[in-house]
């Protein structure tokens, strides 16, 4: 039997369907004979005769044009469901009326045919109603039965693991389903927990019983962890890890007792045979809200077949802004950073086939000479500069470094751009820049001011990108299309504070939180670079006067540091104070309680993009950058921090300033 399902299923689409639709016709025959055989009907005519051979063919051929017209091969019959079934009950009360139609009007016209009466008709339509459905029950039976699956695996094979599905009962029915329909098979389903208080706790849906209903989810898992070592626990229903109010703590059981956890996102291949999408649950759904969907054709529109150059590519974000813009089908990515671990790591996670589109370079972004060279080289039609130093209480020691990595490696890499004719470059910005308190702040907002700045300048019309300052260097190239990403924390980036909670968790505590009341914007690596490349792709399309020099990521609502830390607590299988104590240890220098996303001065624009906004604001003339620049290098020269941070200070405030205000501070460093 399952040789002749498997046979079935191989076959290919159109060849599957002919044989359908040939077995249809045969059935409809069969049903004519069995009516008239179980009516005790004699006809008066030889059925083996012209006129009798000629009926049968007027039949299949009025049969096949009726079922074709009700839809009866428009469907995947594995997945088949009421109304599928209705259009067959329908095609066979057509083709009932059609013939008993045509007998009264042969009976009319020509002579009454002997033996043929209502009697006969009825019976057709119940019996070819009948054994035209039952063949494809049957093979949906065998399909998705539990015997099927089993008698359908190899001997090397790894066994079919249990699994306990949560969510809502009314989507029960199409997750279990289409698990059943998986190939191979990945899971035998044990029962289905609903998310529904008032859902039927016994009751079945296609034979998997509702074993648990809210509130006792957790406990029913427990009970059934304690009894098997083999499960798995799959968690469906869009934004579960919202709606769902025991979400975390099912998570934590789970992992506890080794149970692995993933998450139904969506169906696949249907149209060979369906499949499940299962995404394994990370710590990033402690962010209590739904990933932002990508626009992948616009994205890989975009990148495909453009030169990259990623400055910090070896870090967190530039490591996975890399990986994205291979997948998306850059011609070539170069790696421009002075880690040689982080750039030796980034290799390893590099598919072989895509390696030979990259090139990585060791260099130090403020080296002008350097980068003039490797751009030179290059010729990167976009540069996402994503070298920077970022860590709040070690900037505030470090200021020195701070300035020249954030402020004068940005300078740097962007006249660098212009100099070179690059069509677009693109700086990755934090919320730390609103109203900063903190060296890192003020130094990212400072690199903001200069991407704004050139931005202004180069969007100027008749701006030829002959450089910065506006003089005609003889190298005329189209201005660089100059723009500003911000956005807050990543979650999971190299020293946030999901890697630090996760490391002291393992060491068994304690988990330390500067206060109690902090709270933090959060977002996926993977969401924010998909969201910096579509900023990057809105921006190559917006001319002149309706473009912006600043974008937004939309971080949905801040998230409190100490629900972030007792929830990994729990996903780890401990209890918060008990198993892991929190220890509170008092605000940093530089840092605040609460970041906020853009200024009071900043008008925040909707754009046609989820999740993106545009910011419109004053911006800083390049004349002035130029003179606080100078007088910041200054300043740098004389290891100043006083004087440096006033300088900065003054050009954040450059707007709400007299004009010579930086040229007084350039005069006191000088």
């Amino acid at each position: 039997m399952t040789s002749y399902v498997e046979a079935v299923s191989g076959l290919r689409p159109k060849m599957r369907r002919a044989i359908i639709m040939i077995q249809d016709l045969v059935m409809v025959l069969i049903a004519v004979a069995l009516s008239l055989l179980l009516s005790q009907s004699h006809l008066s005519f030889d059925a083996f005769s012209n006129g009798g051979l000629a009926c049968w063919a007027i039949i299949v051929l009025v049969a096949h044009l009726l079922f074709r017209s009700c839809g009866l091969y428009n469907t995947v019959w594995r997945f088949a469901s009421t109304p599928d079934f209705f259009n067959i009950l329908k095609g066979c009360g057509i083709l009932t009326v059609v013939l008993y139609l045509t007998s009264l009007a042969f009976r009319i016209f020509f002579q009454p045919v002997a033996g043929l009466n209502e009697r006969q008709f009825i019976v057709f339509f119940l019996v070819s109603f009948t054994i035209i459905s039952a063949p494809r029950l049957y093979y949906r039976f065998l399909r998705d039965g539990a015997s099927w699956r089993i008698l359908r695996r190899g001997p090397g094979e790894a066994p079919i693991r249990e699994a306990l599905f949560v969510g809502l009962l009314s989507e029960a029915d199409v997750i279990v389903r289409f698990t059943r329909a998986a190939v191979p098979a990945e899971y035998a389903i044990a029962g289905i927990m609903a998310t529904e208080s008032d859902a039927p706790l016994g009751t079945q849906i296609h034979g998997v019983p509702v074993v648990a209903v809210r509130p006792r989810l957790v406990e029913v898992l427990e009970e059934y962890v304690r009894g098997t070592k083999n499960l798995d626990l799959v968690i469906f229903g869009k934004g579960a890890e919202r709606d769902i109010e025991d979400y975390a703590e099912l998570v934590r059981v789970a992992r506890h007792s080794g149970i692995t956890v993933v998450q139904f996102s969506g169906l696949s291949e249907l149209g060979q045979g369906g499949k499940l999408v299962l995404d394994a649950v990370e710590m990033e759904t402690i962010m209590r809200r739904s990933a932002v969907s990508t626009d992948l054709a616009r994205i890989g529109a975009f990148v495909d077949g453009k030169r990259v150059l990623v400055t910090g590519g070896a870090g967190s974000i530039g490591r996975v802004l890399v990986k994205r813009s291979l997948e998306l089908g850059a011609e070539a990515v170069l790696v421009a950073d002075n880690s040689e671990f982080g750039i030796f790591q980034l290799d390893q996670l590099v598919d072989d086939k895509e390696r030979n589109r990259l090139t990585s370079r060791i260099v130090d972004v403020t080296d002008r000479r350097q980068m003039t060279r490797l751009v030179e080289e290059f010729k990167p039609a976009l540069i996402f500069h994503a070298a920077a130093l970022k860590h709040v209480p070690i900037l505030e020691e470090n200021w020195e470094a701070a300035i020249e990595t954030n402020v004068f490696g940005t300078l740097a890499c962007a006249e660098v751009a212009a100099k070179c004719g690059v069509p677009q470059f693109l700086l990755i910005s934090s919320d730390k820049a609103v109203d900063p308190t903190s060296v890192l702040g003020i130094t990212k907002r400072a690199a903001e001011q200069i991407v704004a700045a050139l931005h202004e300048v180069h969007a100027a019309p008749g701006s030829n990108g002959g450089g910065p300052n506006g003089h005609d260097n003889g190298n005329r190239h189209p201005g660089t299309k100059f723009i500003a990403v911000r956005f807050g924390n990543v979650f999971g980036s190299n020293g946030s504070v999901a890697t630090v909670f996760q490391a002291q968790i393992e060491a068994g505590g304690p988990v330390t939180i500067t206060d109690r009341r902090m709270t933090r914007y959060f977002m996926t690596v993977a969401e924010a670079v998909d969201l910096v490349i579509m900023s990057a792709a809105d921006a190559e399309r917006r001319p002149g006067k309706d473009d912006y020099a600043i974008y937004m990521l939309d971080m949905g609502k801040p998230v409190p540091i100490l629900e972030v830390a007792e929830t990994m607590i729990r996903m780890a299988g401990k209890s918060p104070y008990t198993d892991i104590p929190i220890r509170f240890t008092g605000v940093r220098p530089g840092e605040k309680l609460h970041e906020t996303l853009h200024g009071e001065n900043e008008e925040v624009v909707k754009l046609d993009i989820a999740k993106i906004f545009g910011l419109r604001s004053e911006v800083v003339g390049w004349s002035r950058i130029q003179v606080g620049l100078t007088a910041l290098q200054a300043a740098m020269r004389d290891q100043d921090k006083a004087t440096a941070l006033a300088v900065l200070a003054e050009l954040h405030d450059a707007l709400n300033t007299p004009d010579r205000i930086l040229p007084k501070a350039a005069s006191q460093t000088a």
